[in-house]
């Protein structure tokens, strides 16, 4: 029986990338994202390249109605799903002081407890049959002090790390994918200006999901594609927080005021 792996956030980029990369593996697929006809034309497009049964599953998942219907496809014993990749998300463009409340929990929620409550309805499937996995889509922003999208990496770094070792025993893999800026549509949705950026610190989305693929079979528990984003990593890990604060205190500087 082929492996099934469902991805969230399959529309465009990382998780289109991830789809792609598993349906070349003879994966089928469930693709979970907003924009239905994005998944459609996806689902059709791999389908007809490699012979992938994909079913497609729209859902919003900050509704909590949509939530519960992909959890309940994670758990649904008579079509098991084995490898979840936990991709939705978004991103503000102001810092935290400055967004509406409101924006904020709904990021929050998004990045933290919807995977939160995916994983949980996929596990007890996973350790009865004693294989598959969970990857987890992180970011190097949570390596240092980097506002509350950080903070929120920052605990999908940690659960996937505790969860490896809790799921061990099993035979399921966790891992983190810890990517640094990348060519997708994350940074126009949130509104961010990257004009600034030189061109080598962009990672392609097809790069994240080879490097994350390869960790993922030797069994590590975080993946950082480019030597960099791993230097910067390393750094992060070693280096006292105290200075590691200041300095992205000094970098980034607040704007004069509350954005218009």
């Amino acid at each position: 029986m082929p492996t099934t792996v469902l991805i969230t956030g399959a529309s465009a980029g990382l998780g289109a990338a991830f789809a792609r990369a598993f349906a070349a593996k003879g994966c089928d697929l469930v693709l979970v994202a907003r924009d239905k006809d994005r998944l459609e034309a996806l689902a059709a497009e791999l389908t007809r390249r490699t012979g992938s049964a994909c079913e497609v599953l729209p859902a919003d998942l900050l509704d909590p109605a949509a939530l519960a219907t992909v959890a309940g496809r994670l758990a649904d014993t008579a079509r098991p799903v084995d490898v979840l990749v936990n991709n939705a998300g978004f991103g503000l463009p102001a810092p935290y002081p400055y967004n509406p409340v409101e924006d904020e929990e709904r990021m929050l929620d998004l990045l933290v407890k919807v995977p939160l409550r995916l994983t949980h309805a996929l596990l007890p499937g996973l350790r009865e049959r004693r294989r598959g996995a969970v990857l987890n889509v992180s970011s190097v922003a949570g390596l240092l002090p980097t506002g509350t999208y950080g903070a929120a990496k920052a605990w999908i770094t940690a659960f996937s790390e505790s969860l490896r070792i809790d799921m061990e025993p099993y035979g399921v893999r966790v891992l983190a994918v810890v990517p640094g800026f990348t060519r997708t549509e994350f940074q126009e949705r949130a509104g961010m200006d990257v004009s600034a950026l030189r061109d080598a610190v962009w990672l392609e989305p097809e790069a994240v999901v080879a490097k994350a693929l390869r960790d993922l079979a030797r069994r590590r528990p975080i993946s950082v594609t480019g030597r960099h984003y791993q230097a910067y990593a390393f750094a992060a890990r070693h280096l006292p927080r105290t200075f590691v604060a200041r300095r992205m205190a000094r970098d980034r500087r607040p704007p004069a005021g509350p954005p218009a």
